[in-house]
């Protein structure tokens, strides 16, 4: 291999990333002979880089399917900067002449971006505060912080690609840093807009969160003790939009696919695998399922779920529509495995964040053209039926909006429902627009119509 590795600065160096990103750049690496490394980014917890550090940020990981299981060892990541402790690391690593990609896996809500409109969220405490003051708190902050640093040390323009399930992410990822570095600095606006590629991506891999079975699986089959492995399936697909600034790891050698149009794939993942698993984990959860094979084995759950792939099906480009049936029962098998033991309170978490680009796109389509769609109203109320059963237990939600939906949902039932379904940031307009459906998704949103199955 050369002596220089060229850089990819990640943002969000958690299980998925660990498990698609970093997977496909260490076979890229080993396919062409190249030498990419990766410097990771945890923007708050120190967790992953003390678990990787004493390991020198190599790990396990399980890929098990149907046909057995298997045991790589990943060894592409070189670093992890924890932003909370020193952000001007993360900053230099981003102006690094020997950066050429920065990518970001930080969760819909990682964007700061209001879930209505899917502009940057300025009234946000974190962004108002990186607008303000230094060091930033912010992915926004964070990128706007390094791309100055690049842009006074005149090094080369570089691409930023997120990786997150948001409709359009490269343009929305784009959108959000220029109107935040227009009010910050016009100057450096002017030199993104000018110089840096943000490419759209799709990306598809079941990850869990690592468990101490998992640990304990790896070290009878490798003898290693890993702090951190992480488990996947073999199924795994990356779509990526051709427009980069540089040069970048030739990952259509692996498996990768490099297109000129980005958004059919983008759409039949996040309707029909998204939508479907948050169907099944708002769904699952009210009628006490731990896990997604288990929410998925259930008759009643199993019908929901495919309901829902086959409405929202109606709603894909033409490029991708007559590929539903057979994407939907390649869906339901990887849903049905066991080995992953994948958590349906892991896909609940961010369900404000999560329904506006995963349920609401189809549905409201369908609604338009006067197409019934009883599944994705199902859908929407198993979630709202979620937020009250939550509020009702004093509970909290793992989600941006928490404080608000858990006021919303303490109060009387068909109330709370229907103040969860106006609230703007999460619905935009949807209930005015369409008062009956809303009428019927607040009928529905009862926790107790969720909580056995058959």
């Amino acid at each position: 291999m050369p002596d220089t590795a060229r850089r990819i600065v990640h943002l969000g160096v958690g299980n998925f990333h660990r498990a698609h990103q970093a997977w496909y750049t260490a076979h890229a690496n080993a396919a062409t002979g190249e030498n990419w490394r990766v410097t990771g980014v945890s923007l708050r917890r120190p967790d992953v880089a003390d678990a990787l550090a004493p390991q020198n940020f190599a790990y396990t990981l399980e890929i098990e399917d149907a046909a057995g299981t298997e045991y790589e060892r990943i060894d592409v990541i070189e670093n992890i900067i924890v932003a909370a402790k020193a952000p001007g690391d993360v900053i230099a690593a981003i102006a690094d002449p020997a950066t050429a990609i920065v990518s970001l896996t930080v969760s819909e809500k990682g964007y700061t971006i209001n879930a209505a409109d899917r502009r940057l969220d300025k009234d946000d405490p974190g962004i108002a505060a990186d607008l303000s003051g230094f060091p930033p708190r912010t992915t926004i902050g964070f990128l706007s912080a390094g791309l100055a640093a690049r842009r006074v040390a005149g090094h080369k323009a570089l691409t930023v690609m997120s990786c997150d399930n948001l409709p359009g992410n490269g343009k929305v990822l784009r959108a959000a840093l220029l109107e935040f570095a227009q009010i910050k600095d016009p100057g450096l606006a002017a030199w993104i807009d000018a110089e840096i590629a943000f490419p759209c991506a799709m990306v598809d891999r079941i990850v869990p969160a690592t468990t101490n079975a998992l640990r304990a699986r790896v070290k009878a089959a490798t003898h290693m003790d890993d702090a951190l492995p992480v488990a996947t399936e073999r199924f795994s697909q990356w779509v990526i939009e051709d427009r980069f600034a540089g040069p970048r790891p030739k990952w259509e050698d692996v498996g990768a696919q490099i297109v000129e149009d980005v958004e059919p794939y983008e759409i039949r993942k996040l309707r029909l695998l998204n939508g479907a698993h948050s169907a099944l984990a708002y769904a699952g959860l009210l009628a006490g399922k731990t896990f997604v094979h288990e929410a998925v084995a259930d008759r009643r759950l199993r019908a929901l779920a495919r309901a829902v792939m086959m409405e929202a099906a109606e709603t894909l480009p033409d490029s991708v529509a007559d590929t539903a049936e057979d994407y939907a029962a390649t869906l339901l098998r990887r849903f049905n495995n066991p080995g992953l033991a994948h958590s349906l309170i892991q896909i609940a978490m961010d369900g404000s964040q999560k329904l506006p680009v995963r349920i609401l796109p189809a549905l409201t389509e369908r609604l338009s053209d006067g197409h019934a769609s009883p599944a994705l109203e199902t859908a929407i109320a198993a979630w709202a039926a979620f937020v009250i059963r939550t509020a009702r237990e004093g509970g909290t939600l793992n989600d941006p909006l928490n404080a608000g939906l858990i006021a919303a949902g303490t109060a009387g039932t068909a109330e709370a429902a229907n103040s969860i379904l106006a609230m703007p940031d999460i619905f935009g307009g949807f209930a005015a627009d369409h008062p009956e459906a809303a009428a019927r998704i607040a009928a529905q949103a009862l926790p107790e119509n969720f909580s056995s199955t058959n």
